[in-house]
This record gives C-alpha cells, structure tokens and sequence, in this order.
C-alpha cells in the first residue's frame, strides 16, 4: 500500500493551493470574525461550488466529480490551511456522505445534485447539550413522519437546508432528513469562540422527517458517518496545523532579540521541533485513515479515530505554540494567529471531543483483540 497522493492528486492539491492562496486570504477570515451579520463568506461558496469540491467524491450520476475521498482529502487539507470560513465540512463530511450511505434513490437524486451544485448547506443535528447522546437520554422524537425537540449546539445550523437529525421513533433511535427552511423548525443563533463556523440552538415541532436507512440503525449509521467525517476533518486540521509552523517558522526567522534571531535560541528551536512531531504524527495518522476510507476497509473506525485524535492534538498544539514563538505580538487582534487558535478549538469539538475519540479507540481496540 502507498500512503501518499499520486501525481494526479498532487496537482489537484497544489491547484486548490493557489485558488484559495488568491482567493481566501485572512482578510476574507476577518470579514466573517468582524461582521457580527455574516456567518460565513458566500462568494467564496460559491466560488468553491464552481470548482466542482462539493461534489468531488459524490458519483458523476448524481451530479458530482466521482473522484474518490482520497481527493477530497487532499482539497480538506487546504482548507484547513486558510482556515476557510465556509461550512464545507457539515455539508460534504457529514450531509453528503449521510445521504450517499443511506439515502433512498430518491433522496440521492433529490439532494446530491443540489450538494455538488451549492445550493444546498447542510448539518449534523445530534447533541442535546453538554455530554454524548445515548438511547436513554435521545429526547428528540418522531412520531408520524414528525419530528419534536431541541438540538445544541448544532454547527452550520443558522445557515443550512438541511439537516441530518439523530432522534428516537417508537423508541428506537434513528437519522432523519429535516428541511429547516420548512415548517417546524425555530433557529436562535450561538456565540462560539470561532465566529468563523456558524452554530445555533435548533428547536423543531412537527417537522416533516424523512428516515435515512432502516429503523434503529440510528447510532450505528451515525457512527458510520462519524467516522468519514473524523478523517476528512483530520485533513484539515493537518493543514491548519502545518500553517501554524510555517508562519511560527516565518516570524521566529524574521524576529532579532538581543542582536540574534530568536530561530537561534534552543528553546524556540524546541518548540518548531515538536510541532514538526505532532504535525508529522498527525499526518501519518490521517494517510492511514485516507486509504482505509478510499477502500472501505475493515481498520476504518480504528483508522479514523486514531486520525481524529492525532489531528486533533496537533492542530491545538501548533496553534498555541505558534502564539508563543510571536511573543506578546501573538495575543493581539492584528496578528493571524488567533484565527488558528480558535479554529484549532472548533475543529476538535466538532464531531465529538478528543476524549470521546479515544473511548471509542480504545473499544474498537478491546474488541479486536477480543475476536
């Protein structure tokens, strides 16, 4: 097995490199942060829509580029590079690859398209508040093709379409399509530490639901998802971070103190040195993770939750050190680096926290060696 892009994929990493160097620069970042009235950049939507990303791994019948996840992938991590205000992962991680898992033929049809084309925004509805959802505490029902309840905070879910909901129907648990632009549905927007990646508080009663997969498959079709979701996310958290170093790596060769260069003191030397690890660590977690998920292969849930920690820590790691290599200069509005800081912390609360990512390592783990 070759855990590396191909030439061709290369060149597709290395040309969404240069469209989003041109065309999302930080400036575009701090004019979602500063306007309180905007929740992500639409021109860039549309932008990245035209470039046919959205569609990059939905099949050609179902108008996307049938490209594979291994070139998503690579497209992920350069978003995570210019920490990319747009809700591209609750749309294409989670609603996409929802609706190509279980969705009826005539759910694909109806909602593929539109995903590829941009003109549908998606997100995953599950928690309820603080702690995970089981089937003992899911509150959200269904009865009747209808569905009541409260989901928070839901990322992307002042924005979206539509959204792929967990809740319980004649008790068992199960993932529904919501139309939020239909009846039933009350959004209340929240404050984030990333203003950058829309959330809100979504309230629903007697929406109309469409049941993704067979009854009861809910927390297992989730998980299933979940885990897609965690190795394209680690993708861009392996972007971000590796910015991280780059502008740390910048600032320190450019920064005199005491007449020398602060890259010449051992401990700025150390710090640069276990981001490069953790970076590096992350990305072979990630790859692993690539190739399991490209062929749907039995380690994947392993793989992905490995990718998901390692990205994670990372991710969160580069950020915080990054600030200190700039000194006091990092803690200021005007410098880049917060916009990774906060980021960093969306990312790795997104689809689940890093500890929930390891219990769920450690079970798959358990299990294995149990067979």
């Amino acid at each position: 097995m070759n855990f590396d892009f191909s030439d061709d994929q290369k060149f597709l990493k290395g040309e969404a490199r240069k469209f989003l160097e041109a065309n999302c620069p930080t400036s575009r970042v701090r004019g979602v942060l500063d306007d309180d009235a905007k929740a992500h950049d639409e021109a860039l939507w549309k932008a990245v829509a035209a470039q046919g990303w959205l569609g990059c791994a939905i099949p050609e019948e179902h108008g996307g580029l049938g490209l594979g996840h291994v070139e998503l992938c690579a497209i992920a991590e350069e978003l995570g590079r210019v920490v990319a205000p747009i809700p591209f992962a609750s749309t294409v991680y989670l609603l996409a690859e929802a609706v190509m898992l279980a969705g009826s033929d005539a759910q694909k049809a109806d909602l593929l398209p539109r995903i590829a084309a941009g003109e549908v925004i998606g997100a995953l509805a599950s928690a309820e508040g603080p702690g995970a959802v089981t089937a003992a505490t899911l509150k959200t029902v269904v009865n009747g093709g209808k569905l009541s309840g409260v989901k928070i905070p839901v990322t992307d879910g002042d924005i979206a379409d539509v959204a792929v909901v967990l809740a319980s129907e004649g008790g068992q648990p199960g993932l529904f399509l919501v139309d939020l632009n239909g009846a039933g549905v009350a959004r209340e927007s929240l404050k984030t530490l990333d203003p950058t990646r829309d959330a809100a508080r979504l309230t629903f009663k007697d929406a109309p639901a469409q049941r993704l997969g067979a009854a009861g498959e809910g927390f297992a079709l989730m998980e299933r998802v979940l885990d897609r979701a965690a190795v394209l996310m680690s993708f861009e958290q392996c972007g971000g971070a590796d910015r991280c170093l780059e502008m740390a790596k910048e600032y320190a060769l450019e920064r005199y103190a005491f007449g020398r260069v602060i890259a010449s003191y051992q401990a700025i030397k150390h710090k640069l040195a276990d981001m490069y690890v953790k970076n590096e660590l992350a990305r072979s977690n990630a790859y692993y993770g690539a190739w399991a998920l490209n062929t749907d292969a039995p380690e994947l849930p392993m793989a992905a939750s490995a990718a998901r920690i390692a990205g994670s820590e990372a991710f969160w790691f580069a950020s915080k050190e990054n600030i200190q290599t700039h000194g006091g200069i990092g803690f200021t509005w005007e410098m880049d680096c917060h916009l990774y800081y906060r980021r960093a912390r969306q990312l790795s609360l997104a689809i689940g926290a890093p500890r929930v990512w390891k219990e769920r390592l450690v079970s798959h783990l358990e299990r294995r060696n149990a067979a």
